[in-house]
C-alpha cells in the first residue's frame, strides 16, 4: 500500500529529527569533555583577568595616597617621614608613579645641595624608554639646569636644542637656558631671537616673558609683546 504525501512528510521529518538527535548524541560524546574543559578554562581566564584588574586598580590608589601623603610630608618638611614613602613608590609603583617618586627624590637631593647626586638621579629617568616623554623632558631640563655651570654651552644647547622650540610645553626653561648658553659661547646672535620668541609667546609665565624681554632689549632687539605696544599707542594717543 502506498504511503500517503501527508504521511510521507510526517515520515521524513521523524526521521530527520531522529538523525539530528543521534549526531548531537555523537557530537557530545565525541567532544563533550573538551567543551567543558574549554568552558571551564575560559571561565577561570575571565575571573583571573577580573580579579588582576581589581587588584591593579587596588594598588593604583594605594600608590596615589601614598604618593599624596609624600608631598604633604615634604610640605611640612618631614622629609624622614616622605623618604621611606618614595622609596616604595620608586620600587613597587607602576611607570608613573616611580617617575614621580625618583623625580621627588632627585629635587630632595638638589634641596640639600647634592647637585651630582640630584643630576644623577635625573639622568637616571631622561634615560629611561618606560617613563613617558613628559616625564623624561622635565628630567633632562632638571638635569641640565643642575649642571648647567659646568656644562660645556655646546652641551646645553645640544641637549635642550629640540625643547627649546615655540610651541613647546617647556619653550620657557629650555629657552632660557640655550639662549645663555649661546651667549657664553659669545654667540648673542643666536640668543637674541630665542629672547625675542619667548617675550612673544603669551603661553609662557609673565616672570619669564618679563625676563626675555630684558634680555632680548640688552641685545638691541624690541622684543615688546604686540598687545604692549598696542596698549601703549593707544595711551599716547588718549593723551593726545
Amino acid at each position: 500500500m502506498a504511503i500517503k504525501p501527508a504521511d510521507n512528510e510526517a515520515f521524513y521529518r521523524e526521521v530527520d529529527d531522529e538523525l539530528r538527535r543521534a549526531q548531537l548524541t555523537t557530537f557530545w560524546q565525541r567532544y563533550g569533555k573538551a567543551l567543558i574543559a574549554g568552558f571551564a578554562l575560559l571561565l577561570a581566564a575571565i575571573g583571573g583577568y577580573l580579579y588582576w584588574q581589581h587588584r591593579q586598580e587596588q594598588e593604583e590608589a594605594a600608590h596615589a595616597e601614598m604618593l599624596t601623603q609624600a608631598f604633604s610630608d615634604l610640605q611640612a618638611n618631614k622629609l624622614k617621614e616622605a623618604g621611606p614613602r618614595l622609596d616604595q613608590l620608586a620600587k613597587e609603583g607602576s611607570d608613573g608613579y616611580r617617575a614621580a617618586a625618583l623625580l621627588t627624590k632627585a629635587d630632595i637631593a638638589l634641596s640639600e645641595g647634592k647637585d651630582a647626586e640630584a643630576a644623577a638621579q635625573f639622568k637616571a629617568v631622561a634615560d629611561n624608554a618606560d617613563f613617558a616623554a613628559p616625564y623624561r623632558e622635565l628630567a633632562l631640563l632638571r638635569q641640565t639646569a643642575a649642571e648647567f655651570d659646568k656644562l660645556p654651552p655646546a652641551q646645553v644647547i645640544e641637549r635642550l636644542k629640540g625643547l627649546a622650540v615655540a610651541g613647546n610645553p617647556w619653550f620657557g626653561s629650555a629657552g632660557e637656558m640655550v639662549a645663555i648658553a649661546h651667549m657664553k659661547a659669545g654667540k648673542p646672535e643666536l640668543a637674541g631671537p630665542i629672547f625675542a620668541a619667548m617675550a612673544k609667546d603669551d603661553q609662557l609665565p609673565d616672570t619669564i616673558r618679563s625676563r626675555a624681554v630684558q634680555m632680548a632689549s640688552s641685545l638691541g632687539i624690541d622684543a615688546v609683546p604686540d598687545s604692549d605696544q598696542s596698549g601703549g599707542a593707544a595711551t599716547e594717543k588718549a593723551k593726545q
